[in-house]
């Protein structure tokens, strides 16, 4: 990162990653001042460069700039108990002032105005952004807020309120009116009750989707991703920390305490988060509830774990080029990567990652930033835990730091519609290493060919999770169609660095082929191989290699074959992944195949042992344990002897 002067590193405090607070606002203040060059007159749009613009246009987007940064600033100058030694709050106060001058419907701008804000209007981008807006402005009050014209603070108030009278998308957005309304409500400028108003609907519309344990749905039945840290538990924890509001803390607090026993354990030795869900170029913005867990005090995290994950997922970030030479940050993961960004983000998009920077809130003397770094939950021991209302199971190994989560419970289907399916959401598995082949081949799949055609899982009915197992069921389809009849019952058993998939095909003509994909890796360069019933591939990356193995056990003993992937994915220019094939039979099939993803010497390729007899299969793990699974279609049922 040459825009940004980092200091040296402190391995006495922070053993893991070398990184101190001091990092966190030297970072903060170099990406703060790469962007500043783009403001527009006033300041009032910030338009950075891109590729494209977003489906909003790029007046949207000068406005997202703006809003996305402010909120960094707001972070950074707050943080230091109002030390604004770069001027941040005299020049995003010109911005307000300027924007708000005459907000303007999409539909009625010209080419001649370049520095009004969008109004906001039902289920326009201006919503999402006045929410940092105000967020910015609540964290900064007596340092902005309360030296501001009185005719730029009813402006900026009368365009604020805009997002307590419009409508918003049905999912995570209710939480834009929540946080406009706390604000407001919180200034005295309640005018009509629309603010506190908006902070009740919000919290009322959020709890349809709660699932239980910690865990949100995000509009859709099954749509279980990163927005569940960085804006079903972000906004409302923070609503109520800034209020005092004690009583929600006892309902937001718990439930965020809960969410972070499993969110905690799902990132990599490395800092990496899971490659999973939309929104991945918000990057470190994955970060923001490890901190909220411990500005509001309801985390299971020891300070130093809690910036052990949060820093290394900073420098996993930065160290990896998200932030190029001009200071910036790109749309993608590591550098600019177009299959990972979702229609609606646009250049400024990525500072939605400003929310990692949530730490900075925390004083310079609050244990998290003075405690030494702990091990993260990865670095512990070999473990294999359930989260029961994702339906998921985390896999993770010490030896090479990787987590893995076994998907049976997450679609992000409509609940009136079976869309095509995403390959952020309907994969069998997600890592910290590996990302899902965003336009082609599927990995990490089981699907039926008919007609040449793949089939697709389309709606995923959880099956139930438990110790070392995790299950469902769904409905094949192609084109969009359901395969008439067909089920295909899912079961995974995993130990160690080891998994066995399970799947049971009824229903489907006999003689139909079958096929399960592995592990898509991906580096600067890949190598295949085949052996009888096995594949794998490998791929260099940084000087290590990672491995992703597949080994017929039952039914899937047609050609063992890798297939190459020249585009890569987001993890590597070039990628390949091992892939099995089968026939189902008359009557009901089953197809068992062992895999593994792993970092070269880190394990030994021992695949387990496994017997069947009929739906009863039982699996001898490399380490000596036992588990046996009756893989009824409705209810699978998994014991486990160690």
């Amino acid at each position: 990162m040459p825009s940004i002067q980092l200091p040296p590193e402190d391995r006495r405090l922070s053993p893991h990653t070398g990184w101190t607070r001091q990092h966190w606002e030297a970072v903060a203040d170099g990406l703060l001042a790469a962007v500043q060059p783009f403001g527009g007159p006033g300041h009032a749009l910030i338009n950075l460069p891109g590729p494209r613009p977003s489906f909003s246009g790029t007046r949207s987007d000068g406005l997202e700039g703006f809003a996305r940064t402010f909120l960094l600033a707001a972070f950074r100058v707050a943080g230091a108990g109002g030390d604004d030694p770069h001027g941040l709050m005299p020049w995003y106060a010109e911005g307000l002032a300027t924007g708000t001058r005459t907000p303007t419907p999409e539909r009625d701008l010209t080419e001649r105005d370049q520095v009004s804000w969008l109004a906001i209007e039902d289920r326009n981008q201006a919503m999402v952004e006045a929410a940092s807006i105000a967020l910015g402005l609540r964290l900064t009050r007596p340092w902005l807020w309360d030296r501001l014209d009185e005719e730029v603070r009813e402006r900026t108030r009368a365009w604020l309120a805009g997002a307590l009278h419009h409508t918003p998308v049905d999912n995570n957005w209710w939480l834009f009116p929540f946080t406009v309304g706390g604000f407001l409500a919180e200034a005295g400028l309640d005018h009509d009750g629309a603010a506190r108003a908006a902070v009740v609907r919000g919290l009322a519309k959020i709890e349809q989707w709660y699932l239980g344990d910690g865990w949100y749905t995000d509009g859709r039945p099954r749509a279980l991703d990163h927005y569940n840290g960085w804006a079903f538990h972000l906004y409302p924890v923070l609503h109520a920390h800034l209020s005092g509001d004690r009583e929600l803390l006892d309902t937001y607090g718990v439930r965020l305490g809960a969410h972070l026993e499993g969110y905690a354990r799902t990132f990599g030795a490395e800092g990496a988060p899971l490659h999973q869900g939309r929104s991945l170029t918000y990057r470190f913005a994955a970060t923001a509830p490890l901190w909220a867990g411990a500005l509001s005090g309801h985390t299971p995290l020891a300070p130093g774990t809690t910036r052990r994950l949060s820093s290394g997922t900073l420098r996993y970030f930065l160290d990896r080029g998200a932030s190029g030479p001009d200071g910036l940050l790109s749309l993608g993961w590591f550098g600019p990567y177009p299959p990972v960004v979702q229609p609606y983000s646009g250049p400024a998009s990525p500072y939605w990652a400003s929310k990692g920077f949530l730490g900075l809130l925390l004083p310079p003397d609050h244990p998290v930033w003075t405690e030494p770094e702990g091990a993260a939950p990865v670095e512990h021991g070999d473990a294999v835990h359930p989260l029961t209302q994702p339906n998921w199971l985390i896999q993770s190994t010490a030896a090479d730091g990787l987590v893995r989560l076994h998907n049976h419970g997450s679609d992000d289907q409509p609940a009136d519609e079976v869309l095509a399916d995403d390959p952020l959401y309907a994969r069998l598995g997600y890592s910290t290493a590996t990302g899902p082949v965003p336009d082609g081949p599927a990995d990490t799949h089981f699907g039926l060919v008919v007609d040449g055609e793949l089939s697709e899982r389309g709606r995923i009915r959880p099956l139930g999770v438990g110790q070392g197992w995790a299950a469902s069921a769904h409905q094949p389809r192609i084109g969009g169609t359901e395969l008439p009849g067909v089920t295909v019952t899912s079961l995974v058993l995993a130990a160690g660095a080891d998994e066995l998939h399970v799947h049971l095909v009824t229903g489907a003509a006999p003689g139909t082929e079958v096929r399960h994909s592995g592990w898509a890796v991906a580096g600067d360069t890949v190598e295949t191989r085949t052996n009888g019933p096995r594949a794998c591939a490998a791929a260099d990356v940084g000087g290590t290699r990672l491995i992703s193995a597949l080994r017929c056990v039952k039914g899937l003993n047609g050609t063992a074959a890798t297939r190459r992937l020249p585009a890569g994915t987001a993890f590597g220019a070039v990628g390949a992944f091992p892939v099995l094939t089968g026939h189902t039979g008359s009557g009901t099939s089953l197809f068992i195949a062992a895999a593994r993803l792993s970092r070269a010497a880190s394990h030994p390729f021992d695949s387990p042992r496994v017997r069947t007899d009929g739906m009863v299969i039982h699996v001898v793990w490399p380490d000596g344990s036992e588990q046996e699974a009756l893989l009824d279609p409705d209810r699978p049922t998994v014991q486990r002897r160690d």
